[in-house]
Formats: structure tokens, C-alpha cells, sequence
């Protein structure tokens, strides 16, 4: 573990915001200061990363959060839109796999009813105060990041001549907005300013405010103009036309919804995860491993067992996973511990494996992919989730005085994935191209069930039930192994959030991608380069086929905690990307 931190630890006792960019963490702590809770907090957070971080997520993608009121159970906040009612195996035909840009690929945007819904339920302010801040960024401008501007510099062909909508937000005047530059999207803030004109018009209760907000957005003027611009062919990046399959009717039949956590013991402590419509049990069964093993401490042997690990429990993520209400998932096999101990028995300690190894449950034969082989994984996908460019993801994690707590992980619906429509100043998402197309899959394609995602908040409890820490991070299927690695340092004894997240960092490929193309890179290791020499070294010589990143380039995690016995909050960032801060007092 390292000696220092990039930033010290914030302590408190009144709230702590910690999330990907500094804008979205003001915001949040600023709702703090005004009297809201967190989840007010989250939700105007939530709003805030949309418009300053566009390259990583939009109002048309999704969010999952798990969260805790203070003394209530842990629950799972699900706002992951569904296939559209079109979206059959047969519309793909053709196709093995569904595309990674464009209309095709677009779900029913999910984050807008979902952080609604937690408002109305969980919150104490109106539609005006948590969409405060984000209208008047969107409207003012925000700084444009060094990454926003590279990536809109990269698209910036298939803007100008295929993705007009795009062009008008995205290339001010015709150019590239420099890095550092300010940025301003008024056809969004429009439609926020909008959503609480008539949300106001409901009269002056707050739930009837927000239900009418609601409204706006899945059967109003927002669906309205969505069935619009897709009523005729939309090009692709490369300027194919293509038809969309979303409808007004399928954004008007979903509602974002909660369910019950998946959790796992570990000493005493019990981590809380979503169900296998998104990854979040790979991390439990990394846990169970890690009992099993033994993983403890730091240097190679921690890196080596942490990466077979994973390797286990993502080829299970691939046999096993899916929609719950469409697929048989043996979730309760899958998280035991006798489970545990079988697949912790084909680690090697001395050698890396190179293949993809699901296991056999209850007698039941894995679902195997088809293995689209790299033999070194793009540069990056070690950052995130690929699209026409390849993006990534946002998070946020909150804890006010009262003990209530909010992890949170919106991504989706980013500024690569497809064309803004220039009516609402944002783009589709692209989160069915998840799916696969063939039938036996837990993941098939299918109208009406929910894409396997990545996205995977975490929510720590002790063993008195009270929730103690929020943790998350960006990067598609990195997320369960760099929370994974950090986490597994704090409950092991780092009591310094800030050096657990400062900590180098690693992550395997050697499992299909959960994005187009959906490659597999047997064997691939990348680490950064603080692990050391020797280490490094070491790892190579087990069979690791090793890729050395740039220094501070693997994650972007943030965490807040709370000690229920004194009150006492704590919250930290990375400063990996520049972006990412924590606040509070």
C-alpha cells in the first residue's frame, strides 16, 4: 500500500458527497447545505454528471443505486430501461452480433423515471430544486474536460456529416470546443425548464409535482419527440440509415422500479449488490473466492488470486446471468460457499489460466459464448465502455447525518453512442447492445427484459444492519474488479478510504466483453505501473500476459462512509482522470 495519498480523507459529521466530477459533488453537497437529504442529494448529483459529463452519460441512458434510508432495509433502485417491444432476435437478422452505435442499439431510457421515483419516495424537495443546478449548467455552460474535448474531436466526422443533431451541441460554430472552453446545451436545459413548468402546473404538492414530471417525460412531449425523430430512418456513424425500434409506446409501459438487494457476508460485514440483470454478483462470488483463497495483504500472490478469481466468477457472469424474470439464474449456488470452495480449487497459485472456465451448476450445463479472440485488448478498454468511441461511466455516492446512504452508478446515453435529437439536445442509448443474439443465452435478446448491464453501485453494511459504506466506480466490466480490489483492502483493515482508492490498480480481459465487439483477451493482465518491477516481473513469469498501463489510469472510484457509533462521515475520490472530488464537512 502506499505511504501517501494524492488528497486527504474528508471527515465530518453533516453529509459527504463523493463523485466523478467536482460539478456533480458541489451540486450535491450545495442540496446538503439547502436542508435535502441524500437522496435529494444524489438525484440533483445525478442530473448534474448528464450535463458535464455527456461524453460518459446522457438522459437517455440508465441508472442502478442501492441504497438505505436510516434504520430501513437495503434496496435496490433498478432504473434499467427494457428491450423495446421490436427488439427481437429476428430484427437482427443477419447480424451476430448487435451493433455498438446507432438507433438500433437504444433501450428504453431509464434514469430520468428513476431518479424521480427515488425523489418522490425517498426525498424531501420539488422537480425545480434537484433540477436546479443541472438547468442552469446546461444553460451558463460548464468547463469542457481535456477527455470531452478529445472524444468530440474524434467524432467530429461523423458529426458533421451524418450526425447533425450531434454537430449543433457538440461542434460550437463548427469547431471542436478547445479544452478548458465553456459549453453550453440549451435545447436540454429547455427541456428541463419545461419538465417543471408542467410539473408546477400539477399544483403546489410535491408527489403530484413529481408524478407529472414523470409523466412529461414517459407518455409527454419528451416521448413525443423521441417517436419523432425515429418515426424516419436515422444514420448510423458511417451514414447507413437505419431504423430505430423504440416507440413512444414502449417508454410509456415502463416504469423504473425497486427489488431487494443480493448480499454476501464477509467477516462482519455483509456487501449488497444488484441482481444478475446487472454484474454486481461477480463481486460476491469474487468474495466468496477470496475467503476461499485466502487473498489477503498485497504484491503478486494478492494480484495473481484477485485476477483468477475473476476470471472465475465473469465466465460465470457470461454461463449464468440475466434478467431474472426471463431466465433461470442459480444465484443461490452460484454465491455458496461450497460453490466457492470447488472453483477456488482450479486457481493455481503458480500459474495463470488462459482459458474461459464457467462452472456447472446443480448439474445444469454453462452457456458458453462465442469467443471473439484478441490478442491484446484496445488501449481503451481499460478505461471503459466502448462505443463509436470508446466512453464510460459516472458514479455517485452520498451519506447525510441521519445515516441514510445512496451508491449510484449512471452511465448510458453518451454523446458516442448515437445522434442527439436536436429537439431535447441528447442522445439514445446504446445498452441493448448487450444482449446476445442467440437464444440459449441467460442474456438473450428478448422485448421487455432488461439488458445484462455493468453498471454495479455497492453498499456495505455491518453486521447490526446499518449501512457503513458506498463505493463505486466507472469502466464497464472493470467495475467489479477495481471496487473489488479497493473494497477488499478496506474491509481487510485499510481504514483510509483515500489510500485504499489510491492504491494501484489491475484488471483482467480474459472474458468476453460485455460491449461490441465483444472480444476476449486470454490471459490479459493490465496493471499500472505502481504495482512495481518486481511484482510485475513475477506476474509474468506465472503466465500473466501483462499490459502496463499509464501511470493513474485504471479506475475512478469514490466511496463515503459513515461509523454508526459516533456519527463520524469519511469520503474520498480518485484522482485518477482529474475529475473525479469528494466534498463535505
Amino acid at each position: 500500500m502506499p505511504r501517501f495519498t494524492t488528497r486527504p480523507q474528508l471527515r465530518g459529521d453533516f453529509g459527504m458527497v463523493a463523485s466523478t466530477h467536482w460539478l456533480a459533488s458541489a451540486t450535491g453537497m450545495s442540496v446538503l447545505e439547502r436542508g435535502g437529504n441524500a437522496f435529494d442529494a444524489v438525484v440533483a448529483a445525478g442530473f448534474t454528471l448528464q450535463v458535464v459529463e455527456p461524453h460518459l452519460n446522457g438522459p437517455g441512458g440508465e441508472v442502478p443505486a442501492i441504497f438505505q434510508t436510516a434504520g430501513g432495509p437495503v434496496r435496490v433502485l433498478c432504473g434499467q430501461g427494457v428491450a423495446p417491444a421490436a427488439a427481437t432476435i429476428e430484427a437482427f437478422a443477419g447480424m451476430d452480433r448487435i451493433p455498438g452505435s446507432g438507433v438500433l442499439a437504444a433501450s428504453v431510457p431509464g434514469s430520468f423515471d428513476a431518479w424521480m421515483l427515488l425523489l418522490r419516495d425517498h426525498g424531501t424537495l420539488t422537480v425545480r430544486d434537484v433540477l436546479d443546478h443541472a438547468v442552469g449548467l446546461a444553460e451558463r455552460g460548464y468547463p469542457v474536460l481535456d477527455r470531452v474535448s478529445a472524444v468530440i474531436a474524434t467524432l467530429e466526422p461523423v458529426f458533421s456529416r451524418h450526425w447533425t443533431g450531434s454537430a449543433g451541441v457538440y461542434l460550437p460554430h463548427g469547431r471542436v470546443p478547445a479544452a478548458g472552453t465553456r459549453l453550453r446545451n440549451p435545447a436540454l436545459a429547455a427541456v428541463y425548464r419545461r419538465i417543471i413548468t408542467e410539473a408546477e402546473a400539477a399544483g403546489g404538492d410535491r408527489e403530484a409535482q413529481i408524478e407529472a414530471a414523470r409523466r412529461s417525460w414517459s407518455q409527454g412531449f419528451v416521448a413525443e419527440a423521441v417517436a419523432a425523430f425515429l418515426a424516419v430512418p436515422v444514420p448510423s456513424s458511417t451514414g447507413e440509415p437505419q431504423r430505430g425500434l423504440l416507440t413512444s409506446q414502449d417508454m410509456a409501459g415502463w416504469s423504473a422500479s425497486y427489488e431487494e438487494a443480493v448480499s454476501v457476508s464477509y467477516g462482519a460485514h455483509t456487501v449488497h449488490k444488484t441482481g444478475p440483470w446487472g454484474q454486481g454478483p461477480t463481486m460476491l462470488q469474487q468474495l466468496r473466492l477470496a475467503e476461499a483463497l485466502g487473498t489477503r495483504g498485497e504484491g503478486a500472490d494478492f494480484v495473481h488470486r484477485v485476477t483468477e478469481a475473476a476470471k472465475l466468477a465473469f465466465a460465470d457472469r457470461e454461463a449464468w446471468y440475466g434478467d431474472p424474470g426471463f431466465t433461470d439464474v442459480p444465484l443461490k449456488e452460484l454465491l455458496s460457499t461450497g460453490y466457492a470452495a470447488e472453483r477456488a480449487a482450479l486457481v493455481d497459485d503458480g500459474r495463470a489460466s488462459l482459458e474461459l472456465r464457467p462452472g456447472r451448476v446443480a448439474g445444469r450445463t454453462p452457456f458458453t459464448p462465442p469467443l471473439h479472440l484478441a490478442q491484446e485488448a484496445p488501449a481503451d478498454r481499460t478505461v471503459g465502455e466502448p462505443t463509436v468511441q470508446r466512453g464510460d461511466t459516472c458514479h455517485v455516492d452520498v451519506v447525510d447525518a441521519h445515516g441514510n446512504m445512496v451508491s449510484a452508478t449512471p452511465s448510458g446515453g453518451w454523446l458516442a453512442g448515437s445522434p442527439v435529437i436536436p429537439a431535447l439536445g441528447f442522445p439514445l442509448g446504446t445498452r441493448t447492445q448487450m444482449f446476445w443474439l442467440d437464444p440459449d443465452s441467460p442474456n438473450a435478446l428478448a422485448p421487455g427484459r432488461r439488458p445484462r448491464t455493468t453498471l454495479s453501485p455497492t453498499l456495505v453494511t455491518r453486521e447490526d444492519g446499518q449501512a457503513v459504506l458506498a463505493i463505486g466506480t466507472p469502466g464497464g466490466d472493470q467495475q467489479d474488479q477495481w471496487t473489488f480490489t479497493a473494497l477488499l483492502r478496506i474491509l481487510n483493515g485499510v481504514d483510509d478510504l483515500q489510500e485504499a482508492l489510491d492504491a494501484p490498480m489491475f484488471h483482467t480481459n480474459a472474458f468476453p466483453s460485455s460491449f461490441h465487439p465483444r472480444e476476449t483477451v486470454p490471459g490479459d493482465l493490465v496493471v499500472e505501473p505502481g504495482l512495481g518491477e518486481d511484482v510485475i516481473a513475477e506476474l509474468r513469469r506465472r503466465g500473466h500476459r501483462v499490459q502496463v498501463a499509464a501511470p493513474w489510469s485504471l479506475g475512478r472510484l469514490a466511496a463515503v462512509a459513515r461509523d454508526p457509533e459516533t456519527g463520524e462521515l469519511r469520503a474520498a475520490a480518485d484522482a485518477r482522470g482529474s475529475q473525479g472530488y469528494a466534498a463535505g464537512r
